[in-house]
């Protein structure tokens, strides 16, 4: 018997071998994809670029019913339940804040309209669907999320400390403690601007210290998802292996 509910699933998901119909429709999705983001080029909307986000917009809203409809399969299990989950699934948000910039054509233009239209950007992350080496990515990041978020506290909490310190040792250097906090993310980013720099001994001292953490701060999550990467491949040769 045949399965129409399946057989949708089967095209909107990534494309497998052999499926002509799928590869299409993941074509038409990146094209579209790339298409709806021509309006964030341009300073400003015109008739086309109208027409460009409502067209795009349409077909978004039919893959994000048509994933929502097929959730069951997605999430492998016949329930209610299924469908609910799916919808707070990370690239299903992202599907949904992809539609809703089409808000802003119909409002007048405020500070909210225009933030609304940024969120076209999140129609990039649609791509990673359709890519093999994005999917492998996704799962590598996944995979260490708990060890590069330990890394990300210890991060914040050294830059806080180091921007208090700062803000004590050069009283008249930052205006600010947004200042200080903005000196010490790019001291520990290695970057230093050169806009802003301390003029005490103890002051140049921190600031070296902070290049130094910095260093490793890079090498420690690079190191991390380097070898989970590793093994997302060498998994995925032996898959293929055997």
């Amino acid at each position: 018997m045949y399965d129409f509910k399946r057989r949708i699933y089967e095209v909107i998901e990534a494309s497998s071998t052999g499926d002509a119909s799928s590869k299409a429709y993941d074509v038409l999705m990146g094209t579209a994809v790339l298409v709806g983001m021509v309006p964030l080029m341009l300073k400003s909307e015109n008739t086309y670029t109208t027409l460009i986000e409502i067209l795009t917009v349409i077909i978004f809203v039919i893959d994000y019913c048509a994933r929502v409809y097929t959730a069951d399969y997605k999430m492998g299990y016949k329930s209610i339940k299924a469908y609910i989950a799916y919808i707070f699934t990370p690239l299903a948000i992202l599907d949904l804040l992809s539609i809703v910039p089409i808000v802003s054509l119909f409002l007048p233009v405020s500070s909210l309209i225009k933030l609304l239209k940024l969120f076209r950007v999140f129609r990039i992350a649609k791509l990673v669907r359709y890519s093999k080496t994005t999917v492998i990515i996704a799962n590598v990041l996944r995979k260490v999320k708990k060890q590069l978020l330990a890394v990300l506290v210890l991060i914040t909490i050294y830059i806080f400390v180091s921007a208090m310190l700062i803000f004590q040792l050069e009283p008249t250097l930052f205006e600010t403690f947004f200042d200080a906090l903005y000196w010490a993310t790019i001291s520990i980013t290695t970057i230093g601007y050169g806009d802003i720099y301390p003029k005490t001994d103890l002051g140049r001292l921190i600031t070296m210290v902070s290049a130094l953490v910095g260093v490793a701060v890079i090498a420690l999550p690079s190191g991390m998802i380097t070898a989970a990467y590793m093994n997302e491949i060498n998994k995925k040769k032996s898959k293929y292996e055997l």
